[in-house]
């Protein structure tokens, strides 16, 4: 007889895990798609991207298991696709006293999820749909039994300490019980596992607009674009102190390198070498720990799916939120779900649809940008003969973000040949958000002007450049999803 392989296996009591294989036969694998990155999601990406059910049962063997399911009842239906909850760890207990102290991990692990995130594959592999959980999200932990035995009722707590309380398993069921979302497989990773990854495909590049600078974590980039060995990488997904979008921000630069990092692997022919997959997957497979059902089956059928994908088809999204941060007794800072939005999302992930709906034509790509343009006021004169010129400039202004102010003016006096920003030096970050999409435009400091910034259109204008916030800042309630190729910089 012949033994059953490890996706097969099924524990006494529980239901079996469905694997990949098992549930998505019917579809042949779709359009490309990609993942978004964390010390987490690196797991699930590079996973998948085998070459071969040879390959993946060689290097399969480095994964630690974990019974993520084992006891748990009344779990939410499972719908079409695939769905994963993904989490990185602090854990630090691989590397070497001199990685510490370069890359200011000297503290005590709180042995809590420094990442957690759900990462959906759509049941034609067209799509992968990504949900940041922010880690000190106001939970409420199911009545539970440790251990040691010890029975715990129900009770608050931030979502990222359920691991230190109940372990994987209680993770699972709160996010499940918090999104409605049943998750298929576990995955989990620590900062060993993450920076071995990185450092196997070459170190990475990512881009940004401003000088970042976290002494918490230690990171210390310049304007521009920088390649990133594992050290720095992790130093860039978990900085939280560069300014004050903490978690947000986090969040958004994990999308930005899962980006970069697809683009990286994706051209450095990392999928296509198997001695150079074998290398990445078993930096990262070392400090892997999976749940019991997830084995080289999936991970053939993943790395099937897998072949030649892009950002183009990935969506990135963090749970909407109530308000900003509140301090609650017992737990301090904590965020809370919007009702109304949250569930939306989770709907989506539960029918396996897109999070927003996509346009038929691709839209032009848009320049980063320092300050979120909403966050720009602007007035528009004329400073040309053609008549509803500063019209138009307001209108598209006023289309791609930026908040217009006044009356469009339409009799500046002469005849300007190039358009020009007059601004007060105080607002000069958004004078320079500005000028981004205002090709050729000239800026002129007014001291005095006040937060408005005045523009003249002038005769080489030609047309609004699209343009989005590095780092935008979403209302609250409110559902930002932005697609992986407006994550990567270009």
């Amino acid at each position: 007889m012949t033994a059953p392989s490890p996706s097969s296996r099924t524990v006494p009591g529980r239901r079996p895990r469905r694997s990949l294989r098992r549930r998505e036969r019917r579809r042949r694998p779709g359009p490309r798609w990609g993942l978004r990155i964390s010390a987490a999601a690196t797991a699930l990406l590079l996973s998948a991207s085998g070459v071969g059910h040879a390959m993946v049962t060689d290097v399969e063997t480095g994964i630690g298991r974990v019974d993520a399911f084992q006891g748990i009842s009344d779990r939410p239906g499972g719908g079409a696709g695939l769905t994963f909850l993904v989490v990185g760890t602090d854990g630090r207990e691989k590397l070497t006293d001199e990685e510490k102290q370069r890359y200011h991990l000297g503290g005590e692990p709180c042995h809590c999820t420094d990442t957690l995130m759900l990462v959906h594959l759509s049941a034609d592999r067209s799509r992968a749909s990504v949900v940041s959980l922010p880690r000190d999200s106001y939970a409420e932990v199911p009545a539970h039994q440790d251990a040691d035995g010890r029975r715990h009722p129900r009770h608050a707590l931030k979502l990222n300490a359920a691991y230190a309380e109940g372990g994987a398993n209680l993770t699972v069921r709160t996010v499940e019980h918090m999104t409605g979302v049943h998750i298929d497989h576990y995955l989990e990773v620590d900062f060993t596992s993450f920076m071995r990854t990185v450092d196997a495909v070459g170190g990475v590049e990512v881009c940004t607009v401003r000088p970042l600078r976290d002494r918490y974590s230690g990171l210390d980039l310049p304007a521009g674009t920088s390649r990133l060995n594992g050290g720095q990488a992790l130093q860039y997904v978990r900085s939280r102190h560069v300014d004050a979008s903490a978690d947000l921000g986090r969040m958004q630069r994990q999308q930005r390198f899962l980006a970069a990092l697809l683009d990286r692997i994706t051209s450095s022919g990392v999928l296509m070498n198997p001695v150079r997959f074998k290398a990445v997957a078993d930096a990262m497979l070392r400090s892997v720990r999976a749940d019991d059902g997830f084995g080289a089956g999936d991970l053939a059928d993943l790395a099937q799916a897998m072949r030649g994908f892009s950002p183009a088809s990935s969506e990135f999204a963090s749970v909407p939120l109530r308000g900003e941060a509140e301090n609650v007794p017992g737990l301090g800072s904590t965020v809370r779900w919007d009702p109304v939005q949250a569930p939306k999302l989770f709907r989506a992930l539960r029918e396996d649809r897109p999070f927003a709906a996509r346009p038929e034509r691709a839209a032009p790509p848009a320049t980063l940008v320092d300050v979120p343009p909403e966050r720009v006021q602007v007035q528009v004169n004329n400073g040309t003969g053609r008549h509803g010129l500063a019209a138009r400039v307001t209108r598209e202004l006023h289309e791609t973000g930026f908040a217009t102010t006044g009356a469009p003016g339409d009799s500046a006096p002469g005849a300007v040949p190039h358009t020009v920003i007059n601004y007060d030096p105080h607002w000069n970050r958004s004078a320079r958000s500005l000028a981004a999409a205002l090709p050729g435009a000239r800026l002129r400091p007014a001291a005095g002007l006040g937060p408005v910034l005045q523009v003249t259109a002038g005769a080489d204008f030609r047309a609004v450049r699209p343009v989005r916030a590095e780092e935008p800042t979403p209302a609250p309630g409110t559902l930002a999803a932005i697609t992986g190729d407006q994550a990567v910089c270009r």
